[in-house]
């Protein structure tokens, strides 16, 4: 979808002496209640971009957005993470109180090769979402050259994201991040070894519709988990109790079965579940078959026979994709599905599956069962990934790719 049509500049090759590099970060990472980094993972993946740029004898000025600003709020300042970027670069950073006007265009003038300047806050202009041109031109002057690396917000027509690559007839790059996703997406779906199984969990069957049609052509196994197995489960026949369930639904559900048939793609429903009277850590459980669930009761998660046959299926598979968790994981006695798999996928990721992982509820799994080491690549885009796994051209990309 991308690699082929890649007709730009390289950042392994360009030559960024003495030249100022434009970095669309995403930085959007989640501060503690004394307004410190509580996890840095975006900012650690963004080190090998600005270091390759750095040690290539350029400047860097980097942009990105934090939180959901309706002003310019101190606690949505990206001078919090300031220090924790400093440590993670080992050198000085420059911050300026704007990012555009007279004090961002004075300091990206006076940038040196070798320094690092950090914009505040995007999103305190509300021209940044509504992909204003002036506002990205204003962003664009700073610079020689434009590096999108913010895989997580490419799937937005923003000024930093999508405008602002027009300004830059040639001089405009994917960042190494961005590279990395890409390429990861595109072994997926398009240079995966047999077998490949998705596993697709979550809430809602509405939200997952564009990527389980475009993934049946290019899949052997679906593992259908989360609160969307019971759409499935009704619209079969079965009894779902007080189960969440999408109604207006359960004919896509039936249409994506008979799809799958066609492919010959086997789908595997949980054929037990763990189920409550309440949605709540301290309700009273069971499990019993997910097709048997009584009224008054409720799905939360996979139960012992489900985790034993996608366990099977996972070892037999040599590409896994996981997007959505298998139950209600926040809550520990609804965890375990959720776990077991993962601990399904790091095994058959050891046995050299190749394993990728995305959106951010199945992210979230990731980090709390500490499996993040375990899988081979967890996805730094969570609406993004899921966009380009549907096969919709991101804003972002086409910007870079000068793609319509």
């Amino acid at each position: 979808m991308y690699r082929d049509s890649w007709i730009m500049k390289d950042i392994k090759s360009y030559n960024f002496k003495n030249k100022k590099a434009l970095i669309r970060v995403d930085f959007n990472v989640p501060l503690d209640n004394l307004l410190q980094v509580s996890d840095d993972t975006r900012i650690r993946a963004a080190l090998p971009t600005i270091n390759t740029i750095l040690d290539g004898g350029g400047s860097v000025i980097l942009m990105s957005h934090l939180g959901r600003p309706k002003g310019n709020e101190d606690e949505f300042s990206l001078k919090h993470i300031i220090n924790r970027l400093k440590e993670l670069l080992g050198k000085d950073v420059i911050f300026a109180n704007d990012c555009i006007g007279d004090e961002a265009v004075n300091l990206a003038f006076g940038l040196q090769a070798g320094q690092v300047l950090l914009l505040e806050n995007l999103r305190f202009y509300p021209e940044e979402k509504k992909g204003d041109p002036e506002f990205a031109k204003k962003l664009a002057d700073l610079a020689d050259v434009y590096v999108n690396d913010a895989f997580g917000t490419a799937h937005r027509a923003h000024a930093s994201t999508s405008i602002i690559a027009q300004f830059f007839l040639e001089d405009k790059m994917f960042g190494l991040l961005m590279e990395k996703e890409l390429e990861v997406i595109q072994k997926v779906l398009h240079n995966s070894q047999n077998p490949v199984t998705a596993i697709i969990g979550g809430a809602k069957v509405s939200t997952k519709i564009g990527i389980i049609e475009n993934l049946l052509p290019v899949i052997d196994n679906l593992i259908i988990g989360g609160g969307m197995t019971y759409t499935f489960v009704k619209a079969s026949g079965g009894m779902i109790g007080d189960s969440l369930v999408e109604d207006d639904y359960l004919e896509t559900a039936k249409e994506i079965v008979k799809k799958a048939e066609i492919r010959n793609v086997k789908i595997l429903l949980p054929s037990d579940s763990v189920i409550a009277d309440q949605f709540s850590q301290e309700a009273n459980t069971q499990i019993v078959d997910t097709d048997k669930i009584p009224d008054g009761w409720m799905g939360l998660d996979i139960g012992p026979k489900a985790i034993e046959e996608i366990n099977k299926m996972l070892l037999a598979s040599k590409t896994i994709l996981f997007n959505g968790p298998m139950g209600v994981f926040e809550m520990e006695v609804f965890a375990k599905g959720t776990k077991e798999l993962l601990n399904s996928i790091a095994v058959s990721t050891a046995n050299g599956a190749f394993s990728l992982v995305g959106g951010g509820d199945s992210v979230a799994a990731v980090n709390v069962f500490k499996m993040k080491d375990k899988v081979s690549y967890v996805s730094t885009g969570g609406g993004a990934m899921l966009e380009s796994m549907e096969g919709k051209v991101l804003p972002g990309i086409s910007a870079i790719l000068g793609q319509a």
